[in-house]
């Protein structure tokens, strides 16, 4: 089967794309052809080995751990173990593999039922890749880490990125009334996801338009004190997402890993980064969501998976609009 592979961290150049064994599942394992994935910050991780500390946190040392890269996947069941019993060969499913090695930039992936979840019956396979990892995120941080509650004012810095349309959907669900930060030319996707209200991040400062009950961060940079400031008496803060470009972007995850804990001490206003934990009934969720119509995928653009590479340098140096999707078989 072809795959992506990369043998050494770097730029999108050390992305090869070759020929590899086809998988043969465990005991316990689902084989799933692979139909589409996704480009997530993670991967861009994975791929260059920065920054340096995500080396000492999984990702390998002096080369990267796992060949295959890629974690979104979208795709049919072909196959599974003799002790798989909620599985059958023919069943459309989507998941997320961070958590298991990656793989999915394949044409085939082994992977153990519980990281996995019946595809969104009314998406195609590439919708439900996009949201495989990203809209999961958006719903931690919306849900897990903000304690979001009806009513909120809910403010989403990054509204128009792939964790960002998301989140702004789900917290509409949630019965949120919504501000996005955004670019001004991309205002009329993120009022078509339901945003209440809108804001130009080059022109008008969100600290003075709060207060706020829960600001979710994906992207750019402010000192993690701004946030602190637009909070409500007992809101909470949290970063759900970061970006490659920059050291200030990466300083925006740095300060909310480091800080944060001791901004929240003597304070009700909370303040964190959410580290995303694997949870099986979290796809679950997302299906209903996208099958009762209250959220769906934003595609930016898509590529072949012989063309991965060109899909990172995309995603590294382009503001895209929600998602990058890689389709590896017909959908």
């Amino acid at each position: 089967m072809k795959a992506i592979v990369h043998e050494r961290f770097g730029s999108p150049d050390v992305l090869e794309y070759k020929e590899v064994d086809k998988p043969v599942p465990g005991d316990d394992d689902v084989l799933v052809k692979v139909f589409a994935s996704s480009v997530n910050f993670n991967n861009l991780v994975y791929m260059s080995g920065k920054p340096a500390m995500a080396r000492m946190m999984g990702v390998g040392l002096f080369k990267p751990k796992y060949r295959i890269a890629g974690g979104d996947i979208a795709g049919v069941v072909e196959a599974v173990g003799k002790n798989i019993q909620r599985f059958h060969p023919g069943d459309e499913v989507y998941g997320e593999l961070s958590e298991h090695g990656f793989g999915a930039y394949a044409g085939y992936v082994s992977v153990p039922e519980k990281f996995i979840a019946p595809k969104p019956s009314n998406w195609s396979f590439s919708e439900a890749a996009a949201a495989a990892q990203s809209a999961v995120v958006a719903l931690q941080g919306l849900r897990e880490k903000g304690k979001i509650k009806q009513g909120d004012k809910v403010l989403i810095y990054g509204a128009s990125g792939g964790i960002g349309t998301f989140a702004v959907q789900i917290a509409k669900a949630f019965g949120a009334e919504v501000t996005g930060v955004c670019s001004t030319k991309n205002f009329d996707l993120v009022r078509s996801l339901g945003a209440d209200h809108l804001i130009d991040y080059t022109k008008e400062d969100f600290v003075k338009s709060g207060p706020y009950d829960l600001i979710l961060t994906t992207a750019g940079y402010r000192p993690i004190s701004d946030y602190k400031k637009a909070l409500a008496a007992g809101g909470r803060y949290v970063l759900i997402g970061g970006s490659m470009k920059g050291e200030k972007a990466m300083s925006q995850i740095m300060e909310s890993m480091m800080l944060a804990p001791f901004m929240s001490l003597n304070s009700d206003k909370k303040m964190g980064a959410l580290t995303m934990v694997h949870n099986p009934n979290d796809l679950i969720d997302i299906k209903e969501l996208a099958e009762s119509g209250k959220i769906r995928s934003v595609i930016d653009r898509s590529y072949p998976l012989s063309e991965v590479a060109e899909a990172f340098r995309y995603y590294e140096n382009r503001h895209a609009k929600g998602k990058v999707v890689i389709t590896v078989s017909p959908d």
